[in-house]
């Protein structure tokens, strides 16, 4: 069985990786409290935003801790198209829940399946994106650590929409944002710490790209992306803040006709 090294690049990493998994956590979850305030276009719009935010957000988090994953005895390199792929999966079925969540009539069976929808698209982001793992030997898991990491996903994912959704308030938002970043993490190492190599040695060279040739310069480019479309939100005005300034105006328009 080969060394496996989760930390090879010190705690640079872990780090990093859970501060892109809390942005993206936290753009998502006020985009879908947004889409909450929203009707028509604007509401199918800021869960598509919420989608993106969180898929990418968990992508990132996954391939930038997986640049601190090493083995010895052999290199790494990463199956461009099934890494693309698991990106797709991710925002596509994290989308499934976070639709689920932001469409659901009944708060509480909406928080419920969009908790297991975003959590099982969590899982399938990181499995996927193992199964791009090229390397010379072979990977297994332990199926109960498996279990355990989706479980992980889908009860953190749910207590995030809780209380995104049903207990509102900007504290209990940054709590959201922290408890889903965490889940992710959490979900991440259980499921690394599933994984077993079984080496076979070869000098045959391998298929794929390294994680600093494809993988980086992609996570900085979702990275930025996730700050600025952040910025974005932060800055332009909440549903109520636009009523409020309708309402002025109205009342304005109001005054001048009579006066």
């Amino acid at each position: 069985m080969g060394h496996m090294d989760h930390f090879s690049a010190g705690w640079v990493t872990p780090v990093l990786s859970y501060a892109m998994a809390c942005v993206g956590s936290a753009l998502g979850l006020r985009c879908t409290l947004r889409a909450l305030e929203a009707d028509g276009a604007s509401k199918r719009n800021w869960l598509l935003m919420a989608s993106v935010a969180i898929g990418s957000g968990i992508w990132t988090m996954h391939f930038i801790a997986m640049m601190g994953f090493s083995v010895d005895g052999t290199p790494i390199r990463y199956d461009i198209p099934l890494t693309v792929l698991s990106l797709l999966m991710s925002v596509a079925v994290v989308g499934a829940g976070v639709f689920t969540a932001g469409y659901g009539r009944s708060a509480v069976r909406a928080v419920a399946l969009g908790g297991i929808g975003t959590g099982l698209g969590v899982a399938a982001m990181h499995y996927t994106g193992m199964a791009a793992l090229n390397l010379h030997g072979e990977v297994g898991y332990d199926p109960t650590l498996v279990i355990a990491s989706v479980i992980i996903a889908i009860v953190a994912a749910t207590a995030a929409l809780t209380l995104t959704l049903i207990v509102r308030g900007p504290v209990l938002a940054a709590a959201a944002a922290l408890v889903m970043g965490l889940a992710v993490s959490t979900m991440h190492y259980t499921g690394m710490y599933a994984v077993k190599i079984d080496l076979a040695p070869s000098s045959a060279a391998l298929s794929g790209a390294t994680s600093t040739e494809f993988i980086f310069p992609l996570a900085v480019v979702l990275g930025s992306f996730l700050f600025l479309t952040s910025a974005y939100v932060a800055l332009s005005p909440t549903g109520k803040r636009e009523e409020s300034a309708a309402a002025a105006q109205l009342l304005r328009e109001v005054e001048l006709s009579t006066a």
